[in-house]
């Protein structure tokens, strides 16, 4: 918070971040966001920093979200113990989740929904849910509900009309569903029985503006959908919960143009930074806990304060 007030008005395009998960890892940092008593406590917590980050954000501006959820009831963590990590696997041995008001042993918490409602309601634009699918996602030994393999990335933005680069991110699409297009069209059509690349249709390689492509054309490429499936990524560094640079990438390249800044009030090891530089965008970094500044450094270079 000392940090965001800092900033300037209207100084940042793009936020790009994942906050600290309401009682699932301890970071041993004074001060620390998601060691509240309650879960209402780290929602108002969480909203006082994305108040912030909304004064600093641009008009056209965009927020890019990593939330996940937390179970009631979680219990003692002392079975996740390993060599790499004494405290436990998440920095933490007994959870704050263990008893919480208003949940029955063994819910879920709905933080992730508690968030998003509580930021549309300061006024933020509440734009997209993207479900992160992680195709390897971490077993769990549970009898009695499915195992969890996703996390919740919120798009929100400051206005109706804002920065969005729908091509930067658009996927190929099949030659099967070419096919099925080009059926459609009748065998006077001039390009009936065609489908994209073959002679008779202009290739389109990611047009940058709609006048880049003919009403006659048909893109190689649809709209990205909002479940991505990105695997987790190996972080050797200490820290629990760095996320994978493809998944900030995608949010980079979407809600950033060229020369633009990302700012991540959760810096960690630099994820959303070392994205950022590699993509042609400035960066801005906020991180409590001075081990993680120091991973950081390490893997983007520069100052991290």
């Amino acid at each position: 918070m000392e940090a965001l007030k800092k900033l300037p008005d209207g100084s940042i395009h793009c936020c790009v971040t994942s906050p600290p998960y309401y009682a699932l890892r301890d970071y041993g940092v004074d001060g620390q966001i998601g060691r509240e008593a309650t879960p209402r406590q780290y929602i108002e917590r969480l909203s006082g920093v994305f108040a912030e980050v909304y004064r600093v954000l641009r008009n056209d501006g965009t927020l890019w979200l990593n939330i996940a959820d937390t179970y009631c009831g979680t219990g003692n963590k002392g079975n996740l113990w390993d060599l790499e990590n004494p405290d436990g696997r998440n920095g933490q041995k007994v959870s704050l989740a263990q008893r919480v008001a208003g949940c029955k042993q063994k819910d879920m918490l709905g933080i992730p929904w508690m968030l998003a409602f509580a930021l549309r309601n300061m006024g933020w634009y509440l734009r997209n849910d993207i479900i992160w699918q992680k195709g390897n996602a971490m077993p769990e030994n549970v009898k009695d509900r499915l195992t969890r393999s996703y996390e919740h990335i919120f798009l929100f933005t400051k206005s109706r009309k804002y920065y969005f680069d729908a091509m930067a991110i658009a996927q190929p699409i099949a030659a099967d569903t070419a096919r099925r297009y080009m059926a459609g069209r009748g065998t006077g059509h001039k390009y009936a029985g065609t489908v994209p690349g073959q002679e008779g249709i202009q290739k389109i390689n990611r047009p940058r503006k709609p006048g880049d492509i003919k009403e006659s054309d048909i893109s190689p490429y649809r709209n990205c959908r909002d479940v991505w499936l990105i695997n987790t990524v190996s972080y050797r560094g200490g820290h629990y919960a760095a996320y994978p640079p493809k998944l900030a990438e995608r949010c980079i390249l979407a809600g950033c143009p060229v020369g633009g800044v990302v700012l991540d009030p959760f810096f960690g090891s630099g994820t959303t930074g070392l994205v950022a530089a590699e993509n042609g965008r400035e960066y801005i970094g906020i991180e409590l806990n001075a081990e993680y500044c120091g991973l950081a450094e390490k893997r983007i270079g520069g100052a991290c304060g």
